[in-house]
């Protein structure tokens, strides 16, 4: 399907598809609109977490990534402020950022340990935490969450919800997912892939039949 050469087709409707899976997360970490937003997690699905906060309304998105290509990216999105530093390191980075406020809303989207514990660490007391990463073995002690006063929600996306929506932003040209496929290779070469994408090679692979 296309319209004055703008394609709906697989790249664009699965970009909208990680887009929908970041808005849940999004929306729940989102309470104030207009406030400052950070992103844990430089790949796609941080990315399009990027892209859902701008369109929720937030006038500040703080990326945390530490690869060149990615920050690009980040701020094709619409990042504000790119912070590299990780961890402890990455935490204080943000509240410098913020005047010692820490961001209102945090999106946590790669689903490792440090990186969840860094997304707490960032949401400012009475902030929201949306947590769209798929966990390995994350644990989070419940006195942890009582210091730190957030208030926390994640889980899959509705997506058949918000595609419509989405679909209609691609089409007004309002919004481009598909620029996180940066390499495509043929259906036999998936595990190629995979390494590109493990070793930070590509964001994200499209492959053809």
């Amino acid at each position: 399907m296309s319209r004055a050469g703008l394609s709906i087709n697989p790249v664009s409707t699965y970009g909208a598809t990680v887009w929908t899976v970041t808005a849940s997360g999004t929306c729940s970490a989102t309470g104030w609109y207009g406030a400052v937003a950070a992103q844990a997690g430089p790949g796609a699905v941080g990315l399009m977490a990027i892209l859902a906060a701008r369109q929720l309304g937030a006038e500040r998105v703080i990326a945390m990534s530490r690869h060149p290509e990615r920050q690009e990216l980040a701020r094709f999105y619409g990042a504000t402020d790119i912070v590299e530093e990780r961890g402890d390191a990455g935490v204080a980075k943000i509240r410098e950022l913020t005047g010692g406020l820490d961001a209102h809303s945090v999106v946590e989207a790669v689903g490792t340990q440090e990186s969840t514990m860094q997304a707490i660490g960032a949401t400012r007391p009475g902030g929201h935490m949306g947590f769209v990463g798929v966990n390995h073995d994350v644990a989070i002690r419940c006195f942890d969450l009582f210091l730190a006063g957030i208030r926390l929600e994640g889980g899959p996306a509705p997506v058949r919800r918000f595609l419509p929506e989405l679909i209609r932003l691609i089409w007004d040209r309002r919004i481009d997912p598909g620029k996180v496929f940066d390499l495509t290779l043929p259906l036999e070469e998936a595990a190629e892939g995979y390494r590109a994408m493990d070793e930070r090679r590509a964001t994200k692979v499209l492959l053809t039949l």
